[in-house]
């Protein structure tokens, strides 16, 4: 009789501490799975943000240079304006007429002779200058997105199968090598690999082009 309420105290207690386990287990489960999808939620939102960030740094970037250009322009327009606004109407006698004495007094400033006062050339020069300053600011900005667009196609890297069939040794590539100037400086999967005056590596591809590779990639 005790050994047989001995092992149903035994059964019971079992029952319990497996009951127990599996709760443990199903919680520990359910953590887990809540801790993954905030991690994929989180890593979700910072790539939506940074596309974000990168698509209005690509609009501030066309806005300032349509600002520069339409600067320029507005600027080259006033500057070709400027003497057919500041000329000054004259009579048939060849006296300055009264309803355009505002535009005579800016007007370019003559000598008895009939030249232009070099003292008043300054403010000629000065308009030209604004005109090419301006045109120098569109050109840095255009110049800056242009390098920008190289150094994103030159990160994107080939697959493997692209590489190996850029690789492959053909007549034009072998005709290519012997014209480089550069010196060799070791090799990149069989191929030999050259370095350039500011230090760029690269090898001769089989259309016998230049395909730059990174500093560190070299064997």
């Amino acid at each position: 009789m005790k050994k047989l309420i001995l092992l149903c105290l035994v059964f019971v207690f079992s029952n319990t501490f497996y009951a127990q386990t599996a709760k443990e287990k199903a919680a520990k489960a359910k953590t887990e799975k809540a801790a993954a999808k905030k991690e994929k939620a989180a890593e979700a939102k910072a790539k939506k943000e940074a596309e974000k960030a990168k698509k209005e740094a690509k609009k501030d970037a066309t806005a300032a240079k349509k600002e520069v250009k339409g600067k320029a322009v507005k600027t080259e327009k006033k500057a070709k304006d400027a003497p057919e606004k500041t000329a000054s109407k004259t009579k048939k006698d060849g006296t300055p007429d009264k309803r355009f004495k505002e535009a005579a007094k800016d007007a370019p400033k003559l000598k008895k002779d009939g030249t232009v006062d070099k003292r008043y050339k300054d403010a000629t020069k000065e308009v030209k200058t604004t005109s090419a300053s301006a045109t120098g600011k569109a050109k840095s900005v255009e110049g800056k997105t242009k390098a920008t667009t190289n150094k994103t196609a030159a990160k994107v890297k080939k697959t493997a199968a692209e590489e190996k069939e850029d690789m492959k040794e053909t007549a034009t590539s072998k005709a290519a090598e012997k014209k480089v100037k550069d010196k060799v400086t070791g090799t990149y999967k069989g191929k030999k690999v050259f370095t350039g005056p500011r230090g760029g590596k690269y090898y001769i591809n089989k259309n016998g082009n230049k395909t730059y590779i990174d500093r560190d990639g070299e064997e």
